[in-house]
């Protein structure tokens, strides 16, 4: 009994050593895990939908020939997880995680000797990822860039002590982290450039080291481009930094930037100032302007349309207009998005006027060569029975990637406009790339087993109705004429409530009522004949 109650002080002082040591990387692991899962899952879905994950042994190959694949083929891997926002936010709170690990790692170089030491090392390796959170709130800022600063930071800590095995660090590990990482080599270069000038004890002879390994950095960038096929702007930049390639945003700079800052000064401050008071305080002051900024980072409007088109994406047309009735949309692309879905809950014509409306432009938003607007709109036409326009607005959508990937979304949608047209030769093939996808493939060997079905094709409750009501002849026609065809669809078949919908809301959007009386005969008739 005594041997029991004297282990109890000894377990206690374990746990409380654990949490004190765990403690803070939990607490950000948690704030990071429902920012993303409560705050902004349809930011995940967003990222999820504009890539295609293939387990296929050509596919890794492909990646991993480029500078920063591996970086790129580790983010695309995780980021599929996003196909579940829970999933998603799970792995990003680990990912996050790791990295105030290692920050804390790099901080605490000597080891702290004092209980306030810890909590400066612990504090201040907050700031970097909290300012990578608020740099990931630009939605072009791609998973491999933070992946990538994971790299630099093992790169970071394995720098060696001994000169002998720092010249094979730099001659052998520069390559490596590029062929790793990308185009970070020039940020670690940049670290190991401060290192050598601080740790040497002969300063002029350090500076023209530390020039040479920069130098170094630079060339492997310029050598490569003689074994990729991608200009040297995108090489220095990054292929799967950012989604515009040949872009670098200030805010990606500056984390980079902080990630090897921070380390440096956290670790070398003087022991007087490590054992104040002071600076606990500045630190924490850090911290507590990061969380601040982190929502800056995140323009509503635009995370306003991401949502609208999260919502079309899961066909959850309660949300659009629960979201609309809060704060109508005053956008195009949010106004069109909830005009299709009171167009599928039979509200359309009854509910416009309490929205903001942009005239009929609301109902199909005019073509740009932007992937999100395309990709909006051939909703709005897959939905009305426009399959074979739905179908060239998919490839539209997926050909405007600016990083030219492949849309697993897209693919997605180009199997159901093939199976549907009856086109199965076509549609075996997208879905033979879905079923080499994790969160796909079942959809894809149960979607397989409707081709050349007819029976189950058309009484299938979406594939088979969009059968029913979609045109047989493809034809071409302008953004003028799209009332038009809305009357075509409902002449054609009139039970096609969407496209009567789509057909009276145009004149009605316009202010024409001389056309909207034309029209309301033509309904009328139609439908006394049905």
């Amino acid at each position: 009994m005594a041997a029991t109650s004297s282990s109890m002080p000894i377990r206690m002082k374990r746990l409380s050593s654990i949490l004190q040591q765990w403690g803070p990387t939990l607490l950000l692991g948690l704030v990071v895990f429902l920012f993303w899962w409560k705050g902004y899952p349809h930011a995940l879905s967003y990222q999820e939908q504009f890539q295609l994950f293939l387990f296929d042994g050509d596919y890794f190959a492909r990646l991993l020939s480029l500078p920063g694949g591996v970086a790129a083929y580790v983010s695309e891997f995780l980021v599929q997880f996003y196909n579940n926002v829970a999933v998603g936010a799970f792995v990003l709170a680990l990912l996050f995680m790791l990295m105030h690990r290692l920050c804390i790692a790099l901080a605490s170089q000597q080891s702290p000797s004092t209980h306030l030491q810890s909590l400066i090392f612990h504090l201040s390796s907050f700031i970097s990822p909290l300012f990578l959170l608020f740099t990931m709130g630009d939605e072009s800022v791609l998973l491999a860039f933070a992946v990538s600063l994971v790299f630099l930071q093992l790169m970071m800590l394995l720098w060696p002590r001994r000169r002998a095995l720092q010249v094979v660090y730099v001659l052998a590990g520069l390559p490596l982290f590029y062929w790793l990482a990308g185009p970070l080599v020039l940020v670690l270069a940049l670290y190991l450039t401060v290192r050598l000038i601080l740790d040497a004890d002969r300063r002029g002879r350090a500076v023209l080291v530390a020039a040479v390994v920069w130098i170094y950095a630079i060339a492997l960038i310029e050598v490569s481009q003689y074994f990729v096929s991608y200009p040297l702007a995108s090489l220095f930049c990054g292929l799967f930094y950012y989604r515009f390639i040949q872009t670098v945003t200030l805010t990606m700079v500056i984390t980079a930037l902080l990630f090897i800052a921070l380390p440096l000064v956290v670790s070398r401050l003087p022991e007087k100032l490590l054992r104040g008071r002071l600076a606990v305080g500045v630190s924490a002051a850090c911290v507590v302007a990061m969380l601040i900024l982190v929502p800056f980072g995140y323009e509503t409007k635009k995370y306003d349309l991401i949502e609208y088109d999260y919502f079309v994406r899961l066909r959850n047309w309660d949300a659009i207009i629960a979201k609309s009735e809060k704060n109508t949309p005053t956008l195009p692309m949010g106004v069109c998005a909830n005009n299709l879905a009171l167009g599928m809950k039979g509200q359309l014509l009854n509910r416009y006027s309490e929205f903001y409306q942009h005239g009929s432009e609301g109902l199909l938003l005019p073509f740009e060569h932007n992937f999100t607007y395309t990709q909006l709109t051939g909703e709005v036409y897959f939905n009305l029975g426009l399959v074979n326009t739905a179908q060239r607005y998919a490839f539209e959508s997926m050909e405007s990637l600016p990083d030219f990937r492949k849309s697993v979304r897209v693919i997605k949608r180009l199997a159901e406009t093939n199976l549907i047209n009856g086109q199965y030769a076509v549609a075996r093939k997208y879905l033979s790339l879905l079923k080499k996808t994790m969160f796909y493939r079942l959809w894809a060997e149960r979607t397989e087993q409707l081709l050349g079905n007819e029976q189950a094709i058309n009484t299938h409750p979406l594939y088979g109705w969009l059968r029913k009501i979609r045109l047989h002849d493809d034809f071409l026609f302008s953004q003028q004429e799209t009332d038009k065809i809305c009357g075509q669809l409902f002449l054609h078949n009139p039970e096609n409530l969407m496209a009567m919908q789509y057909l009276l809301a145009h004149p009605l959007l316009d202010g024409d009522m001389q056309r909207l009386r034309q029209y309301q005969q033509v309904v009328e008739q139609k439908m006394k004949k049905k």
